[in-house]
């Protein structure tokens, strides 16, 4: 079968490309952005990409057109496949109805700590040599690829994003999966350019809840409240409850980064790694509890996570100069711009931090979270605010920490502003869920030619 995939581009539906042309189909490709990393990637699975969304893509003749949900009406390409009523489908429905059916599917769902929590329990699941499929928003530093295929008869890992499927089809993606295993990390208010309220969402998880089969599992942070309210509207699922004394809970980690993990108050494992914070800790007690379903006991999952790697842009050290370290990470909720300063605290004590942030996802940008940015930025000793293309005032919202947080709407600027205050020992912590115009390198540069 030949695909055509429309917005190949993204992480998910890049997945998708590479677990399609693994299952023997051929595959081709357009986005309004090609461009490395994907670009090099999927050009290295013998995977043709095509620059924009031409109509004279139809000539292609392919199969099935393979829809992301960044395409819209109005897309010339897809315009001329509705005009012609060609087939087509959205990258969740083509990748259930043709890879996922008659797997043991393992979903990861959540606000946060989806990406970090998926590729965990891919990882527990490969130590043990179950050579599971698996589909990662991010690229996990255990494996040499962000989605595969893995062994036909073994489970299938999936990030399970809340996100809508396509232009023609509303409903969040993960609905879409039918997990036999469901882990619900957290829930808050997020991607309000799709969901009116936090209602809205809650909705959406409850038809997740409703999928999961009786025979199979759901995995619950049991300290959520938001998720409580989802389980009080039904669910038919044995439920396993994560920081809660009547089910999974992790110690705080000591200085090695060991932490104990227990199951109703009794001992099970021991995890030793340098991830930090305590998210992280919740992270992995979800993806023991899963591992568990599929036969692998928790012992040997905390084992496995003692190798664990995480995933490249979670409180990545990107370089060093002149003592100043600076970081990449994907936080771009104040809850995650929290938990990621937080984190780097435990790990470097009274150094000083120096807190970068690009307000790029559509939520930051409709200013959604604007009156939570201050006090997400607070222990940081000096924050940085990329202010250009926002609808509202990052000076303003930001006023309630004076004159140790500054908004700048150049990037140049930006950068030459962090690479003049930073001095030996501090932390550079660089956030956002894009590419932030290469500003990492902008900063090492210019700290490199002080």
């Amino acid at each position: 079968m030949h695909l055509h995939i429309l917005g190949i581009c993204g992480t998910f539906m890049g997945g998708i490309a590479a677990i399609a042309r693994e299952a023997g189909h051929r595959v081709t490709g357009c986005d309004a952005n090609v461009y490395p990393p994907m670009s090099t990637q999927l050009e290295a699975q013998g995977i043709a990409l095509i620059e924009g969304f031409g109509a004279d893509q139809i000539a292609l003749a392919p199969d099935m057109f393979v829809i992301g949900n960044v395409v819209t009406r109005t897309n010339p390409l897809m315009e001329e496949i509705l005009d012609r009523g060609l087939p087509y489908s959205s990258g969740p429905q083509w990748l259930t109805e043709n890879i996922l059916r008659g797997r043991t599917v393992l979903a990861v769902a959540g606000t946060h700590g989806k990406t970090t929590t998926t590729a965990m329990l891919a990882w527990i699941l490969e130590s043990a040599g179950q050579q599971p499929g698996f589909l990662i928003g991010g690229v996990p530093n255990n494996f040499a690829v962000s989605a595969r295929l893995g062994a036909h008869a073994s489970p299938f890992v999936i990030e399970a994003d809340e996100y809508d499927t396509a232009f023609f089809d509303k409903r969040s993606k993960f609905v879409h999966y039918r997990p036999r295993v469901a882990v619900l990390n957290n829930l808050e208010f997020d991607h309000a350019d799709i969901f009116a309220d936090l209602a809205a969402i809650e909705t959406q998880f409850h038809h997740l809840v409703r999928i999961v089969p009786r025979r199979g599992l759901v995995v619950v942070n049991g300290a959520d409240a938001n998720l409580a309210r989802v389980l009080e509207r039904g669910c038919w699922t044995p439920i396993e409850r994560l920081d809660a004394a009547a089910g999974w809970q992790a110690s705080e980690a000591d200085t090695a980064g060991r932490f104990d993990v227990s199951e109703r108050g009794e001992r099970v494992g021991t995890v030793a790694w340098e991830l930090l914070g305590r998210h992280n800790r919740s992270n992995a007690l979800g993806a023991i509890a899963a591992a568990r379903f599929v036969g692998i006991e928790p012992q040997r999952a905390c084992a496995a996570l003692t190798e664990f790697r995480n995933v490249k842009r979670r409180l990545e050290v990107v370089g060093q100069v002149g003592g100043v370290i600076v970081y990449d990470d994907f936080a771009h909720h104040p809850t995650a711009i929290e938990t990621t300063i937080s984190g780097l605290r435990h790990k470097v004590g009274a150094a000083r931090i120096l807190a970068v942030l690009e307000p790029r996802s559509n939520t930051m940008k409709l200013g959604v979270w604007k009156t939570l940015l201050a006090e997400s930025l607070g222990a940081a000793e000096r924050v940085f605010c990329y202010g250009a293309d926002l609808g509202w005032d990052a000076r303003a919202a930001l006023a309630p920490l004076g004159t140790k947080a500054v908004v700048i709407d150049d990037l140049e600027r930006l950068a030459r502003a962090i690479a003049q205050e930073a001095r030996a020992g501090d932390h550079v912590v660089i956030m956002s869920n894009g590419g932030f115009g290469g500003l990492h390198q902008k900063v090492l540069d210019r700290l490199g030619t002080r």
